[in-house]
């Protein structure tokens, strides 16, 4: 695994040994973070489920000012700490080990964060509450949710499709 854009484009990221986590592909986080571009330049990034930190790591290496990052299981932390060690990004980001759904559902603030991406295990309820909770509080001007292609989600503003995997994108109008 690796950042395929950006100023650290083809850096490796370290990835937890555990068969539980299923990093977003390269050519999905591609597309994810070419379609929400202009969003991302400068903006206060939130990487919910953040896992390795790929989405979150991708989106700084396009140019986010910062990111902070919600995740809980300790591989992934693990995995994660030293993926920010690595790239020298301590002073621009914070981990929060925390459930993500309840992180998402104590944001009350409307756009704190620029963008959010969300990648909860796929066909879990979990993408509903947290999408649930950004159309009540408006926590961040955009959501990308990432999500199995068979889950049915609230009409967003544009859907990618990568096979199995499709990428919602919500955005305050």
């Amino acid at each position: 695994m690796r950042i395929v854009g950006g100023k650290w484009a083809g850096r490796e990221l370290q990835g937890p040994k555990e068969a539980r986590v299923r990093p977003t592909a390269e050519h999905v986080r591609a597309g994810a973070l070419d379609a929400v571009a202009a969003d991302v330049k400068d903006a206060s990034i939130l990487d919910l489920f953040a896992g390795t930190g790929a989405l979150g790591l991708e989106a700084m290496s396009r140019g986010a000012a910062r990111c902070d990052f919600v995740e809980f299981r300790p591989s992934s932390l693990h995995a994660l700490k030293a993926n920010i060690a690595a790239l020298r990004m301590r002073d621009r980001t914070r981990v929060f080990k925390r459930d993500a759904v309840q992180f998402a559902a104590a944001l009350t603030t409307p756009e704190v964060y620029g963008v959010v991406f969300v990648d909860p295990p796929y066909e879990s309820r979990q993408l509903d509450r947290v999408i649930a909770s950004w159309r009540e509080h408006r926590f961040a001007r955009v959501l990308v949710a990432e999500h199995a292609a068979t889950h049915v989600l609230p009409p967003g503003e544009r859907r990618l499709a990568f096979g199995d995997t499709a990428v919602t994108i919500y955005r305050l109008v």
